[in-house]
């Protein structure tokens, strides 16, 4: 039994269609178990990103993109510029009332900041989580259903990364446990 209460799928195998773990990553997954239980070995095996790519495919979509807000506001800093302070606002007001008039802001500002930092993730991530990819003139053409959770697994490991690009494994497992903690049922501020 798993207490990641938010996490639908009852087997890694099931969001493991999505992506592709690294090759060091495969050792360690069980495909036919609870996708806790590949978490937490590609946890104790240091390999953090493929942990993250799992738990953020796990997750539903608004925690995901609330996750990826964590993440990118924990970085954020007096040099931080005003685009990218407002794809993080964009993306949180989304994660509070997702709306279409929301979306159309997060994709703009990922757009704009052309997806160079965990603020435009969070914002594509909330972009891709519902209507079109397709620009206003066009037919609609519908987000793959798991396209967010790699805008997620992006942003929250670039924002890892550039905390500590040296030594990023501290931060990668913060991340990792706010992400549970969202699994969980929380609202994923562990350690602030």
């Amino acid at each position: 039994m798993t207490d990641l209460i938010k996490i639908q799928a009852l087997t890694a195998a099931e969001l493991l269609k999505h992506f592709e773990v690294s090759e060091e990553a495969e050792e360690h997954v069980v495909p036919e178990t609870a996708p806790e239980v590949s978490i937490d070995r590609l946890m104790e095996a240091g390999l953090y990103p493929d942990a993250i790519k799992l738990l953020a495919h796990g997750l539903p979509k608004r925690e995901a993109v609330w996750w990826a807000c964590l993440s990118a506001r924990d970085i954020q800093n007096p040099q931080t510029d005003e685009d990218n302070i407002n794809a993080l606002i964009a993306a949180e007001s989304w994660v509070k009332k997702p709306s279409e008039e929301a979306r159309l802001r997060c994709k703009a500002l990922g757009e704009k900041t052309k997806h160079r930092t965990p603020a435009s993730w969070a914002a594509t991530a909330a972009n891709w989580c519902h209507g079109s990819l397709a620009g206003p003139d066009e037919p609609a053409i519908e987000p793959p259903e798991h396209l967010y959770a790699h805008a997620v697994s992006g942003s929250v490991a670039l924002a890892a990364v550039l905390s500590d690009p040296v030594n990023p494994s501290k931060q990668f497992i913060r991340y990792l446990e706010q992400g549970l903690d969202l699994a969980r049922g929380g609202n994923g501020r562990v350690g602030d």
